[in-house]
């Protein structure tokens, strides 16, 4: 796990500054306005306010799926470079990303596993009764998946990166949107399969990317998978073969009203039926009228499946700013400043309001494998918040050190560290689950400016990113610097960006 620190540069492009409050027109796509709402707690709506398409010219639209469900009101309460492409029986895989040795495990049996059983006479073959075992097992899933990436937002360029976590090396970038730098992408997210969805906050939109070549799509016909090497290889909108759909919100109110939290759910095979669930996405935006729309998407065609509403949503300005799923499904959602918390049910759709915080700024967040939500405030008492979800009880933990900023990406990794991008000075922060005490606050990250957003990889090691154009890769023992990526583009993420955070609560 331990290797030479060093620093790999990725193609250079010229700076840029997303600046706040930046409107500019809103995302194409048809949609159906949802009407008025009296009520308080939120509702659920037939949604049809996102169109979900294929990135390519002429391509009819995929139709959200509605759920017809009325809101019930809730009250508080790897071994190094390698890619793994396993490909289903009696599917034709493409070849895997380049950059790394890829196998491709034969196609095996496609049948259950089980153990021989007897109604209790002699068997045909003459041998003694057998045991009956009880229920055959599934085999396992067998979908393609890889967790060597990083995925990173390039912000005012309009993309963004995919990024080896081993070896540093970008292996991808890819535009968001078809509006380039006017989308604004800010918020990554990766499914337990590898494959980012991406959000934009200007252009109110989230798309798919895929990881592996053999989920991708040859749109042309011509029997190659044409996508992205690199940095300096972007393709045009709608021509890169590993974006699979883009679906736009044209109701989200410009730059204030998202698209920001976005989180993949978890989802584990049924052993009845051997099938493993389409995992689906949560993201969520707010409308000119100050309503909260917590969305979820069909996570192979990116249609509106659900449409929650909270009327009201008035963080200072902003709708919901962060949020991360439990290992039922459940969105948690919070809002930037003093604005509550929401925990959307998988099942009901109800809302239960969290209550406030004992302080202000909350930003980024996770959960952890208690099913408990951490949060970063860069400003006040305390720098971090911990939220009870047993006891339905916020507390904060304190200051972070020097009496400076505090965090703002937070991510807890697989032996109950918790870690945040600080500022104010710039550095990264250490917190423990147990204990829910500080226990580093001044971890150094040379020539840092700005750190925003914090993630782990399948190793084990801290990356942070760097608003000035680079991210670090940091052991998570010694602290030491293992490498810096540089040649990003005003790189403003902080969300899930390895799928590492998913990994904590998937169900079993």
């Amino acid at each position: 796990m331990r290797g030479l620190a060093l620093v790999v540069t990725a193609g250079m492009f010229g700076c840029g500054d997303a600046g706040n409050g930046v409107t500019a027109s809103e995302g194409t796509g048809t949609a159906t306005s949802v009407g008025p709402t009296s009520a308080t707690d939120g509702t659920v709506t037939s949604a049809t306010d996102g169109t979900a398409s294929t990135p390519t010219t002429g391509d009819p639209p995929t139709t959200g799926v509605s759920q017809g469900q009325t809101q019930s009101t809730g009250t508080s309460e790897a071994t190094s470079g390698s890619t793994t492409d396993a490909t289903a029986t009696g599917t034709t895989g493409m070849t895997g990303m380049t950059g790394g040795s890829t196998s491709e495990p034969g196609t095996g049996s496609s049948g259950a596993v089980s153990a021989s059983s007897s109604t209790g006479g002699d068997d045909t073959t003459g041998g003694d009764p057998k045991l009956d075992m009880g229920k055959p097992l599934c085999p396992p899933d067998d979908q393609a998946t890889t967790f060597d990436f990083i995925w990173i937002a390039n912000t005012s360029q309009g993309t963004v990166s995919k990024i080896n976590t081993m070896t540093g090396i970008e292996e991808g970038r890819y535009f968001t949107g078809p509006n380039g730098g006017a989308a604004e992408p800010s918020r990554t997210s990766v499914n337990q399969y590898g494959d980012v969805a991406v959000s934009n906050r200007t252009i109110g939109s989230t798309a798919k990317i895929a990881a592996l070549k053999s989920k991708c799509i040859d749109k042309n016909g011509n029997g190659q998978i044409e996508t992205s090497s690199g940095p300096n290889d972007i393709k045009p909108w709608g021509q890169d073969e590993c974006q699979l759909w883009y679906t736009p919100f044209p109701l989200a109110a410009g730059y204030s009203g998202g698209v920001r939290p976005t989180a993949w759910e978890g989802v584990a095979q049924d052993q009845e039926t051997c099938e493993t669930p389409v995992p689906r996405v949560w993201i969520a935006y707010k409308d000119a009228q100050s309503t909260a729309h917590f969305v979820r998407l069909h996570g192979d065609t990116g249609a509106v499946l659900d449409d929650v509403l909270r009327p009201n949503w008035s963080a200072n300005g902003f709708g919901p700013y962060g949020g991360a799923v439990n290992g039922e499904g459940d969105l948690y959602a919070v809002g930037y400043d003093n604005e509550v918390g929401v925990r959307i049910d998988s099942e009901t759709l109800a809302i239960t309001e969290l209550g406030n915080s004992p302080g202000q700024f909350k930003y980024g967040m996770g959960v952890d494998f208690n099913g408990n939500m951490w949060v970063g405030s860069f400003s006040g008492p305390h720098h971090m918040y911990f939220y009870d979800a047993q006891l339905n009880k916020w507390e904060g933990i304190g200051n972070g050190g020097n009496n400076g900023g505090g965090a703002l990406g937070v991510q807890i990794d697989q032996e109950g560290r918790v870690w945040g991008a600080a500022n104010g000075p710039c550095r990264l922060i250490e917190a423990d689950v147990m204990t829910k005490q500080f226990l580093k606050t001044d971890i150094v990250l040379p020539g840092c400016s700005s750190p925003w957003g914090v993630s782990i990889d399948n190793e084990g090691y801290v990356w942070v990113v760097d608003k000035a154009n680079k991210a670090y890769k940091v052991d998570p023992d010694s602290y030491e610097i293992k490498l810096i990526v540089t040649g990003l583009i005003n790189p403003y993420t902080y969300s899930d960006m390895t799928g590492q955070g998913l990994q904590l609560v998937l169900p079993q």
